[in-house]
């Protein structure tokens, strides 16, 4: 015989000798009811198993609940990172997630996005500039409240999260010239996200604003193997850079690796490095890497709390927040 899957709120106050209105009371938070009938309710829904069905309570108020992430590069430490802060702080608000990945190129995307919002997903968080905008404009379509973390789409309506990326960069040019460095390199990936292009853009401003030119290396996904083929390109040149600012921490590593055991570069003697993201690895002794830290709490929970506010942007408009990233001194720059 099959266990019956769900309990009912009839079933426990018949149980309890309560109303079915007392046993809904007991449930909701503020509610008013007795200590006595709390208790009998309680020990009636321990004894039967019973749970509220939260996801129809939210469907009665148009709400379900329910947060898409919808993400892509989950593999490398960031992302992983945010989606996990991100998580916790969705929990902590009662929320509840539901992943979707966009590193397959093909329809399932598409497809896993609108199975999410046939579950009546009250909101989407998008946490990166990899996504096709496409997918923005089916979230707004379906009425969806919309986050969008380190993305420059234009479309009205989301609540927009960006980081001081440019800021950030002539940061770098200061610490470099700072350090005697004149070749300065710039090391990106080919994704061309809003984040990497502002640092990049950031870099090469702030450097002829001191009388210096950037070279400008991109290649592949931005991942460490890519970083280890920006080395080999850089430092074969004739004109070999003394200082490279690499568009993450994952590149830089790469780089910094080929570095030095390619090419046998002392690194901060002979060449200076950042990166950016401060990921767990850029602490590792073996990488002592100068870097940005992003602010994962804070962007989780400026995402969270705009999406429990009643604080929404005007359809003609948009709402937007700008952090800062901290500069993490490490010993791949010298003159700390």
């Amino acid at each position: 015989m099959s266990q019956k899957p769900f309990v009912s709120a009839q079933e426990v106050a018949v149980r309890a000798g309560v109303s079915r209105s007392a046993v809904s009371r007991t449930f909701t938070p503020g509610a008013s009811v007795s200590a006595e009938t709390r208790r009998k309710v309680m020990e009636a829904a321990e004894a039967l198993g019973y749970h509220v069905n939260h996801l129809a309570r939210g469907l009665m108020r148009n709400e379900s609940g329910i947060v898409c992430l919808i993400v892509s590069d989950m593999g490398t430490p960031y992302r992983s990172s945010l989606v996990r802060t991100l998580t916790q702080h969705l929990q902590d608000a009662g929320k509840i997630a539901m992943l979707v990945n966009t590193d397959r190129f093909d329809g399932s995307v598409d497809l896993a996005l609108r199975q999410a919002i046939r579950y009546r997903a009250d909101a989407s968080i998008i946490l990166s500039g990899m996504p096709d905008k496409s997918i923005t404009e089916l979230c707004l379509k379906n009425g969806q409240r919309l986050v969008l973390i380190n993305r420059d789409d234009a479309q009205p309506g989301p609540f927009r999260i960006n980081l001081d990326d440019g800021e950030a960069a002539g940061r770098v040019v200061t610490a470099f010239v700072r350090a005697g460095c004149r070749r300065l390199a710039f090391a990106n990936s080919e994704a061309g996200t809003p984040s990497l292009m502002a640092r990049e853009r950031g870099f090469v401003a702030a450097a002829r604003a001191v009388g210096l030119e950037v070279l400008v290396e991109r290649y592949g996904p931005t991942n460490y193997d890519s970083g280890r083929v920006l080395a080999q390109r850089l430092l074969t040149r004739r004109e070999r850079p003394d200082a490279v600012f690499c568009a993450t921490d994952l590149l830089a590593c790469g780089f910094l690796d080929a570095a030095r055991h390619d090419f046998s570069i002392s690194v901060p003697d002979q060449l200076c490095m950042s990166g950016f993201d401060d990921i767990e690895q850029a602490s590792w002794s073996s990488y002592q890497l100068t870097t940005f830290a992003q602010p994962i709490d804070a962007i989780a929970r400026e995402a969270v709390t705009w999406l429990g506010s009643d604080n929404i942007a005007d359809p003609a408009g948009s709402l937007s927040v700008r952090l800062h990233a901290d500069f993490v001194w490490r010993m791949s720059i010298r003159g700390g």
